[in-house]
């Protein structure tokens, strides 16, 4: 495992992460085969573990809070969010932001998630949702305060919108968000236009979400790929997006070199920027672990690939998250 910086906080996270949200009771989630993945994870060399309190609520936050006690002797880094209040995704800027993130609703949420987690801090406290049309409110500016200084977390972040990663900007140049967490794949290059550059200008730390386009980029779906009632990916896979990405995944499968798989390639593409400090791909199972973790051998994708892969941005701006 490969370890980066994470902006102007100083850690050293691995450069790949873990993301919880499957944990939280997506179809085919177990909690016994998620606390294995886990602790296979921390004996790949992963230390950052990305969960939130929507994620079943408060049940992935609980299973790291297991793998935290289990491995104790180990530092892992805890990144967890709070919900929007009205519970809707994505922020949006004609909602008031005290129906969102009002001052004490974030105290209180911060507090379940650290009981939850078995914590007396957390690392990484996040905004679940977010909209610019919010930074002037003092409420969540306070609330970032105050969490500081009692030391109920230790950094501060913001997971942007999908498909909106300029829609956290003048949060940013606040100075009171030392990381973001944004949707960067292969598809989903727009964060380096205008995001990416002024995290670099000001440390900010880069959480890279979605690195598999909730699943399109492992080259397993197929157009009669369905899911159960209630399962996120039906919302996100309607037929026409479905139909779509489908077409543009073949398309990408050219580009592959001989040997390579398409996670493999769609993992690298993301690590080749400096600018990411961490990418957290969902993984519920130990063999998803240990491929993905694998990426993380310090050989990048060569020059010319990297040019055919910035041909496949596919620039996206209806939000259904």
């Amino acid at each position: 495992m490969r370890y980066r910086r994470f902006g102007r906080t100083g850690w050293h996270v691995s450069e790949i992460g873990y993301g919880m949200w499957g944990m939280g009771g997506w179809t085919g989630s177990d909690d016994e085969q998620s606390r294995r993945s886990l602790d296979r994870a921390v004996e790949l060399g992963c230390n950052f573990f990305d969960t939130a309190y929507a994620y079943g609520l408060g049940r992935s936050e609980k299973l790291l809070g297991e793998a935290l006690a289990r491995h104790s002797g180990t530092k892992l880094y805890t990144a967890t969010k709070v919900p929007p209040k009205n519970l809707k995704w994505p922020g949006r800027a004609d909602t008031p932001i005290a129906d969102v993130f009002p001052y004490d609703y974030i105290i209180e949420m911060t507090e379940k998630s650290l009981a939850n987690l078995g914590v007396d801090t957390v690392d990484l406290q996040q905004l679940h949702v977010w909209s610019d049309a919010w930074v002037n409110d003092d409420g969540w500016k306070k609330a970032v305060e105050d969490l500081k200084r009692r030391k109920l977390v230790h950094a501060f972040g913001i997971s942007v919108n999908r498909w909106e990663p300029s829609n956290v900007i003048k949060a940013l140049r606040t100075g009171l968000v030392d990381a973001v967490q944004v949707v960067y794949n292969v598809f989903d290059q727009n964060p380096e236009d205008e995001l990416f550059p002024l995290c670099r200008e000001l440390d900010v730390a880069v959480i890279a979400r979605v690195p598999l386009d909730e699943g399109s980029l492992t080259g397993t779906l197929s157009k009669d790929s369905r899911w159960p009632e209630g399962d996120w990916r039906n919302i996100y896979f309607t037929p026409a997006n479905l139909a779509e990405t489908l077409g543009r995944v073949e398309r990408l499968k050219e580009a592959m070199p001989g040997g390579m798989e398409l996670p493999d390639m769609a993992l690298r593409f993301i690590l080749s920027s400096a600018d990411v400090s961490t990418v957290i791909p969902g993984m519920r199972k130990a063999r998803h672990v240990e491929r993905n973790i694998a990426v993380s051998d310090g050989n990048p994708l060569d020059a010319k690939l990297l040019e055919t892969l910035r041909g496949h941005r596919w620039i996206r701006t209806t939000n259904i998250e």
